[in-house]
């Protein structure tokens, strides 16, 4: 959540674009990402360059030596923002232009990879020398900012902050999951170096670069010092697809900036039938659309033998047990809705992953998770494909808290859940014993199916009544009795006081 100080400096760097002639909402996100990522790009190359010379690998800078562009061959340590930054606004346009958008721009000359075919129609398009010289200045003291700030995921709220500055934005549910929330998803499904990981709605590439981030810090030596695990990691790991080429383009820097070489980054309508990917991923990690209608006609027909539906949130459970293989594991982010709508269609996609599949944990999420930007309730399912069943018991856990204030505010606060669910989590076989008016507990299949396939919490949860005992009607009225004596003599005295 952006707020003060840091709010005011990005409506300001707004302000300045507008002034300088700059006023749609996505070229000024554009230009800012592009200059986020150039920063970005000097800053990442420092960091895995201390990286390597600590794992004691080689590692050869992407601004080492001399840098070939557009013919002409130029030092590339000029192209560093930490070099430029410093320099007259003149010389500062003249350098950004002609070397380090065009630099950036062919940083892959692979053009199949992902970053290349999104770069492919990048424009550099501030119009002058001071404009940029202050957008520089004003990204140097955000970054700043962001660096003072406690909260990892700043860079991520900027990012937000400023897509919240497009009318349209959010309007399809499509929200940025908050980073605790996709480091806590990623924690509880622990990734391996061996996984295929997707997530068929990726936005900015959040959860691609938290599962990234996670194996970098459980796995460094299996994968960096194996080749084949290295390059799987760097080319084949990481599956992203969405229908905004702008969230792709970000997408695809946002993982080049942590170290991801060549994910595969893609535009595609995942419920449509251009999206043929079936049993081919080990893990799904989602926070697809909410509130979402489609036309049945786009939507893949096999998806809707699943559940009749034109409501995306079911559609995208269906298409997730499509794209897993047997085996690979899911968990997502669903409305409360999904868990115990009355539909044919919600009863029907939560049978078959009760029944058809096994479904092993329901997380249920406090409304205030995704403020500022939507109120709605939510939860995590968890489950993996086996196409034969195999559910017994399922966890739940009731999340109160997650460690931010759950008003439109978001501040930090002491009540956090999170550790709690992730610890339990790994060790569900000592949770059987629990009582259902704790926060976690078991449900067997059996009681589910009773229920309909219901799988809001509130089904089985039990609520404990203490009883409160209050003193006799008496002794109230007496009390009442004293205080009103009270009353009139505070009055007397006053109106003595006062001559009346």
């Amino acid at each position: 959540m952006i707020t003060g100080e840091l709010k005011n400096k990005i409506d300001g760097l707004w302000d300045t674009f507008a002034a300088g002639g700059l006023v749609n909402p996505l070229d000024v996100i554009e230009q800012i990402t592009y200059l986020m990522f150039i920063r970005d790009l000097d800053a990442s190359d420092n960091l895995h360059q201390r990286e390597c010379a600590m794992l004691g690998l080689p590692y050869e800078s992407i601004f080492a030596g001399e840098v070939e562009i557009g013919g002409r061959k130029i030092d590339g340590s000029q192209l560093k923002w930490s070099v430029f930054h410093d320099l007259d606004a003149g010389k500062m346009y003249s350098i950004v232009q002609e070397w380090v958008f065009p630099f950036i721009k062919n940083l892959h000359s692979d053009k199949d990879s992902a970053y290349s075919k999104y770069m492919d129609d990048a424009i550099f398009k501030l119009p002058t020398p001071l404009l940029l010289s202050k957008v520089v200045d004003a990204l140097d003291e955000i970054y700043r900012l962001i660096e003072k700030s406690d909260d990892m995921d700043m860079r991520g709220d900027v990012y937000e902050y400023l897509l919240s500055k497009i009318s349209q934005s959010g309007r399809n549910g499509q929200f940025r999951t908050p980073r605790h929330i996709i480091k806590m998803m990623v924690e509880l499904m622990a990734p391996g170096p061996d996984d295929v990981i997707c997530d068929p709605a990726c936005g900015t590439g959040g959860f691609l670069v938290a599962s990234g981030e996670y194996l970098k810090e459980k796995y460094k030596e299996e994968i960096f010092f194996n080749k084949e695990k290295k390059a799987h990691y760097m080319n084949n790991m990481f599956h992203g697809y969405d229908t905004d080429r702008t969230m792709l383009r970000i997408g695809a820097m946002n993982m080049m900036t942590h170290g991801v070489d060549n994910p595969f980054i893609e535009y595609r309508d995942s419920l449509s039938d251009q999206n043929g990917d079936r049993d081919k991923y080990s893990l799904i990690l989602a926070n697809p659309p909410f509130k979402g209608s489609l036309d049945a006609d786009i939507v893949s027909a096999d998806l809707l033998k699943v559940c009749k539906t034109k409501k995306t949130e079911l559609l995208f459970l269906a298409l997730f047990l499509r794209m897993l293989k047997i085996g690979g594991r899911c968990a997502c982010i669903v409305p409360d809705g999904v868990l115990f709508g009355s539909s044919s269609a919600h009863k029907a996609i939560r049978k078959e992953i009760v029944e058809g599949n096994r479904l092993e944990a329901v997380i249920s999420m406090p409304s205030g998770v995704f403020k500022p930007y939507a109120g709605v309730s939510t939860g995590i399912l968890i489950f993996t494909k086996t196409g034969h069943g195999g559910t017994d018991s399922v966890w739940f856990y009731d999340m109160t808290a997650d460690g931010f204030s759950l008003d439109d505010k978001r501040t930090p606060v002491s009540e956090n859940d999170i550790p709690d669910i992730i610890a339990r989590f790994h060790n569900r076989d000592a949770e059987a014993e629990r009582k259902r008016t704790e926060k976690s507990f078991m449900v067997t299949k059996a009681e589910i199916v009773e229920n309909g396939y219901d799988l809001s919490i509130n089904k089985y949860k039990q609520v404990e009544y203490v009883p409160v005992e209050y003193p006799p009607t008496e002794e109230i009225m007496a009390e009442l009795h004293e205080l009103e004596m009270e009353i009139t003599k505070g009055l007397a005295e006053l109106e003595e006081m006062l001559g009346l």
